[in-house]
């Protein structure tokens, strides 16, 4: 009887020592604003949303034309951590950008990055980069170039993403792109350390909608490391304009994801439920 007593008692103690280790390990979150660069009000929100906001981790495409300001901009904040957005897309119908290099097989016949990496109901074959003759050595070529240029530029890069997920357009690219950041020293995967992806758990149609179903997905989040990205602007004029075909209320929807991201109800979310905000250099240290 003593034993069977002391069995239970070791196994109860047993099951509240995993649930108590269980639960004091850290619900981490890194919150990643993407497409520095593309407008000057994408540019601006993206620092508020870090200033007085969650963001904690930046990616910037090199070839659009508000690069030049981003560099100001995150030169001023040396301990944002910054990705580069790799860019081989040129997506919206009234702003365009080219590659920094000659890179033909890339192109459009008017020598923009064309608008999709892969078809959709929008965009057919003749829009989209996977059903294009494209070459291997142009794609090094072309992201080299951007990786280098961002560097000498932003001193506090620490990795890379692929924007519309270029990186994964075909497993010899996925193999240049790991390449040039071993290179480069910008080797940091959240899918190699286990990182799963957070998303919005419910409606995000409108600022309170996405705020709403924000909170509910962190309430959800159990212990281990996310990785949450969005894409904050303002809605001004110069958005207004921007648009491509399926998604035309650009500015509105952004704004929106800068209100989330500044949101006090959000910040005080993040307290009560304990969540660690970190960013891409934390996972490596």
């Amino acid at each position: 009887m003593f034993l069977y007593i002391a069995k239970l008692l070791f196994s109860s103690t047993l099951v509240v020592s995993l649930a108590t280790t269980a639960f004091s390990q850290p619900v981490r979150l890194i919150v990643r604003s993407d497409d520095m660069g593309f407008t000057h009000a994408a540019n601006e929100a993206m620092i508020e949303t870090y200033q007085n906001g969650i963001t904690t981790s930046i990616e910037v495409m090199v070839p659009t034309p508000w690069f030049p300001e981003a560099v100001t901009i995150l030169r001023e904040y040396p301990d944002l951590d910054v990705g580069v957005h790799l860019t081989l897309t040129s997506e919206w119908e009234n702003i365009k950008w080219r590659p920094l290099t000659s890179v033909p097989s890339l192109t459009d016949d008017r020598g923009y990055f064309h608008p999709m990496i892969w078809p959709n109901e929008n965009y057919g074959d003749d829009q989209a980069l996977s059903t294009q003759d494209w070459k291997l050595a142009e794609v090094e070529q072309e992201l080299r170039a951007q990786i280098e240029l961002a560097k000498r530029e932003i001193p506090q890069l620490t990795h890379v993403t692929g924007h519309m997920g270029c990186s994964h357009l075909d497993e010899r690219i996925e193999a240049v792109v790991r390449k040039l950041t071993e290179e480069y020293g910008l080797a940091i995967f959240p899918e190699d350390l286990g990182v799963k992806r957070a998303q919005y758990q419910g409606s995000k149609e409108t600022a309170e909608e996405k705020i709403s179903s924000f909170i509910a997905m962190l309430e959800g989040l159990t212990p281990g490391t996310y990785l949450f990205v969005d894409h904050p602007a303002y809605d001004t004029p110069e958005v207004q304009a921007v648009h491509h075909i399926g998604y035309t209320h650009v500015a509105a929807d952004r704004q929106g994801v800068t209100d989330l991201l500044t949101s006090e109800k959000v910040k005080e979310a993040i307290r009560r439920f304990n969540i660690q905000l970190i960013d891409y250099a934390d996972l490596v240290q």
